[in-house]
């Protein structure tokens, strides 16, 4: 288990591909079976030893507060720091140094894209950090047959291994999380910054040393930056990718859900507590209804996300979409 026990959640992005999804909410609370992603990342988080982690807030950030507190019902400590202007990737680090870094002790920590569901070993990444004394920080890459369309990451052949190029030709991906020392990142600039633009990719090429690790190609991972990927994300769960550490149940129909007796359920499905199914509706397959969401009668619903609150009208059909509180989207 890991002796490191603060991390950092991004979460003070815009969502601007999510378009009117991201009216509504943040992309870090967006539900994915009916859970805030942003809970996903705690509970994996909390299964490695991770005791502290700190939200920065920007857009709606409000509703990070009201969603998860002090952090009491995940079994961690949250604390947030706010962004009155959005500060990056960096400069949102730096920001909340006094939080991730209060005793001045300068202990590694984590820093988290929070739009991410990524069982990642956590434990294995800061042995692999601790074993490399001369990294001013470790990266989490993976390998993807797209990876020049994220932005590739070409690495050595060491061991273990170190970027040597961002934005390249490579084999690999930055997924969004690294670790790293406080004392590194009050080497950025002040203000808005990006800790590969501003930090990474200029400290090697002035010849500093920054490691690699390769997490496994079959590990699950998911980015929900469009309305396609965070629908296919929903599927993917319903269907059971592998998320070692639940942050709740990620399917099956709540006893305190509502069913009438002639609606068809097609598995898998998410029909959450207090959720209402209306007479001859057929729910599924890859579908998720949400806490205390309605769907009337005789309506059709397929592989589509229902909101909590949200409701599907008498009659209707809906078909790979996300049915939100204000909006309707499908996708393609």
């Amino acid at each position: 288990m890991t002796a490191v026990k603060r991390a950092m959640l991004l979460c003070a992005g815009y969502g601007t591909r999510l378009g009117v999804l991201s009216d509504e909410r943040p992309k870090p609370l967006l539900p994915v079976v009916d859970i805030p992603i942003i809970r996903y990342g705690i509970a994996n988080l909390r299964g490695h030893g991770v005791t502290d982690i700190v939200v920065n807030l920007h857009h709606k950030g409000e509703l990070f507060q009201q969603e998860l507190g002090d952090g009491a019902d995940t079994g961690v400590r949250v604390h947030y720091s706010a962004e009155p202007d959005i500060l990056g990737t960096g400069g949102g680090l730096k920001n909340a140094l006094k939080l991730l870094d209060p005793d001045g002790d300068d202990e590694p920590f984590l820093s988290h894209n929070g739009k991410l569901i990524f069982p990642l070993d956590v434990s294995a990444l800061f042995a692999q950090h601790a074993a490399d004394p001369d990294a001013l920080g470790t990266l989490v890459i993976r390998p993807t047959p797209d990876a020049e369309d994220w932005g590739a990451v070409r690495i050595d052949d060491n061991q273990p291994a170190r970027i040597q190029e961002f934005w390249g030709k490579g084999r690999h991906m930055f997924c969004g999380i690294h670790v790293t020392r406080p004392s590194i990142i009050r080497r950025l600039p002040d203000g808005e910054s990006c800790s590969l633009r501003q930090g990474y990719a200029p400290w090697i090429a002035d010849g500093a040393k920054v490691g690699a690790y390769i997490a496994d190609g079959d590990r699950y991972f998911a980015e929900h930056s469009t309305p396609e990927r965070y629908l296919q994300s929903n599927i993917d769960v319903l269907r059971g990718a592998t998320i070692p550490y639940p942050p709740g149940p990620l399917g099956g129909i709540d006893s305190e859900a509502h069913v009438d007796a002639s609606a068809k359920i097609r598995e898998p499905v998410r029909i959450s507590a207090g959720a209402r199914i209306g007479s001859g509706a057929i729910i599924g397959p890859d579908t998720v209804v949400g806490r205390n969401a309605t769907v009337g009668a005789n309506a059709i619903v397929s592989q589509s996300v229902v909101w909590a609150n949200a409701r599907v009208a008498d009659g209707a059909r809906v078909e790979r979409s996300i049915v939100a509180n204000e909006q309707v989207v499908k996708t393609s």
